[in-house]
């Protein structure tokens, strides 16, 4: 009896994902919160990714996001690894710490139009 021997092709390591840690998703979650209580948002989706981790927020489940809060690591010695992108992907702040980005919802000025 002769046995062929098996070639197992060795895999890279499992590619770690990007996620929210607790202190992150609160603050977006406060935001969050508050536009709801505004009437302004309905709904949310997370998403976590290899490259980035995303948050969109919806003012109706069926339709876009209004808005998706991402996290890019790669991006923390360039331009920061926070981002708040609009409907169309326009980018309508981008930093380093997740307060300041989302200082963008604080605006009175700031209103979803239909």
């Amino acid at each position: 009896m002769s046995f062929d021997p098996v070639v197992v092709p060795l895999q890279p390591p499992a590619a770690r994902q990007v996620f929210f840690d607790r202190r992150e998703l609160d603050l977006i979650l406060r935001v969050y919160g508050r536009m709801v209580a505004a009437g302004e948002w309905r709904d949310y989706g997370m998403d976590p990714g290899r490259e980035a981790a995303s948050f969109s927020v919806f003012r109706r489940t069926a339709e876009a996001p209004l808005y998706r809060i991402e996290k890019r690591p790669a991006l923390a010695r360039k331009q920061g690894q926070w981002a708040v992108i609009g409907q169309g992907g326009v980018v309508l702040k981008r930093g380093h710490e997740l307060e300041q980005v989302l200082r963008v919802f604080e605006s009175r000025k700031f209103r979803v139009v239909e």
